[in-house]
């Protein structure tokens, strides 16, 4: 029989329940035995959902870490405590996901980097949209040198009109920042991950507060409270690598605009292009003609894929938990997270100072 993994969840709320601890529990290698939230009626609601059987609940992360049993921990807290509680895992012997973005700032996003790597504990960040399956069929497009040399891209994460009115979104304080650090983070991980290239050098952003004060706004989620939105509606980005590339980012939950994208990207080659608008598309030249190939992704696979269908938050948890089990590298590695966590750090910085940010890795 292959080991059972006993997972402690660190934050009970909307990203839990909807993402990790239904997928997780699909799982028939893993056990959910400890559940921790400084709300504890969400803790004790979701231990009785999805706990095993004898499932502990918390209020303080702290207990949930001294429990030796505890192989694998998921931090789905706010940012501004994903660093403290993920190093804290990691030294309590435990690895460690922990959602997305890495940290509310680089340097914290470095020192968990740092921790994993000092006491061999795995640790990898929720960049879910990797494991969607024109994520998955394009990574292998460019892996394979279809596109040749990735010179331009673009970043998309752009809503008309939806603002998370809900939790700590609002919270600059909690979150670090709105837009760029919840939704341009994805799209930006997307865009280096299928670039295959986290070395940047320079980075020029701007940001904006422009609807964010509207009253009774037309909003997804209903009208947002201009008192309490202390983030950017919108921010911006342009981030040129050491290899002289360049990446355009775009981030808004509120933008008067028709183009509405979200976690997506848009790649330029030396050997050809691809898009992910509207569908997958391929671009390119053959035989002293252009060509566009759209991609049909309801046949066939993906990678990692190997029988029963499965969603992209399945697919997602089932190779974090085969990492662990085979001791390879997460698809999504520490190093890689730390460097989108530096360029949105960056956008902020030189939107702030309107200088641009110059990046020494």
């Amino acid at each position: 029989m292959s080991r059972i993994f006993r997972i402690g969840i660190i934050g009970c709320g909307g990203i839990a329940n909807g993402k990790h601890l239904p997928s997780l529990s699909k799982l028939k290698n893993v056990e959910i035995v400890a559940f921790c939230d400084i709300v504890s009626e969400r803790a004790e609601k979701a231990a009785d959902k999805y706990g095993a059987e004898g499932a502990t609940v918390y209020e303080d992360y702290k207990e949930l870490l001294a429990d030796a049993t505890i192989d694998i921990v998921h931090v789905l807290t706010p940012n501004d405590s994903h660093a403290e509680i993920a190093i804290a895992a990691m030294e309590a012997g435990k690895h460690v996901m922990c959602e997305k973005p890495m940290a509310k700032t680089a340097a914290d996003a470095k020192r968990m980097a740092e921790t994993a790597k000092r006491t061999g504990k795995k640790l990898t960040i929720g960049y879910n949209n990797r494991f969607r399956a024109d994520s998955q069929h394009l990574k292998r497009v460019c892996e394979q040198g279809e596109l040749g040399e990735i010179y331009f891209a673009k970043a998309h994460a752009i809503r008309r009109r939806a603002v998370p009115t809900w939790g700590v979104f609002l919270d600059e304080e909690k979150q670090g920042g709105g837009p760029l650090i919840d939704i341009g983070t994805h799209a930006l991980d997307l865009t280096l991950w299928m670039m295959d290239n986290y070395k940047p050098k320079v980075v020029l952003g701007t940001s904006y507060h422009e609807l964010s004060q509207k009253e009774n706004a037309a909003n997804a989620w209903g009208p947002w409270d201009p008192s309490k939105f202390t983030v950017e509606d919108s921010a911006f980005g342009m981030i040129v690598m050491e290899n002289g590339a360049t990446i355009m980012l775009e981030s808004s939950w509120a933008l008067n605009t028709l183009e509405v994208d979200e976690a997506k990207c848009s790649l330029s080659g030396t050997e050809g292009g691809a898009d992910m608008k509207g569908g997958l598309r391929i671009n390119g030249e053959k035989h002293s003609r252009l060509y566009t190939t759209e991609v049909d992704l309801k046949a066939g696979g993906v990678a990692f894929y190997d029988g029963a269908k499965e969603s992209d938050a399945d697919l997602e948890m089932r190779t974090w938990i085969k990492a662990i089990e085979t001791d390879a590298e997460p698809v999504v590695t520490p190093e890689q997270a730390y460097v989108v966590s530096q360029i949105l750090e960056a956008i902020y910085e030189s939107a702030r100072t309107g200088k641009a940010v110059y990046l020494n890795n």
